[in-house]
């Protein structure tokens, strides 16, 4: 019975050793975004700094964390006021996210995920929110991909959305 045991935990300790990947690995990278649906009434174009870190758990995902910073242009709105026309600036929003990621790997240059967490408005105009982003990347090389993206940003009663590609670049 010893043995059989002996045997069982060895090969369980094998398979599991198997399946352990090391890989972890560092992205950065920036993209350009551009708002729709209710967002796009203040905004239409954004900028953004990309960090992941990643850890391999197995050979087809990766969990990890990210954060960044998003930007977007505020629109200036212009109002007649009798015979005068008012232009009034735009506000501009800053939100910077911090989220866990988790990444499927279907194929050695083609992955999909998501980041889930929360992200913080910088400025009066940006509220805070439940944060997600569902993420696209296509490896152009070992160390670079073009990376595309849809972001929603959900607090009490506004959803800011947008739709975003860029390039991230791994260290």
């Amino acid at each position: 019975m010893k043995n059989y045991f002996f045997f069982f935990l060895l090969s369980f300790c094998g398979i599991v050793s198997a399946q352990y990947v090391d890989r972890s690995f560092f992205k950065a990278g920036f993209h350009a975004a551009t708002t729709v649906g209710d967002a796009s009434d203040f905004a239409n174009l954004g900028l953004g700094l990309d960090l992941y870190q990643h850890w391999g758990v197995s050979r087809k995902i990766d969990l990890g964390v990210t954060t960044g910073i998003q930007y977007f242009f505020g629109l200036d709105s212009t109002d007649d006021v009798g015979p005068v026309s008012v232009t009034i600036r735009g506000e501009d929003t800053i939100y910077v996210p911090a989220a866990a990621l988790f990444r499927l790997y279907p194929t050695r240059t083609v992955n999909l995920g998501a980041d889930v967490g929360y992200a913080f408005g910088l400025n009066d105009f940006s509220d805070d929110g439940f944060y997600y982003r569902p993420t696209l990347s296509i490896n152009l090389s070992d160390t670079t991909a073009l990376n595309f993206s849809y972001t929603g940003i959900n607090n009490d009663n506004f959803t800011w959305s947008t739709i975003a590609a860029g390039v991230l670049f791994l260290f």
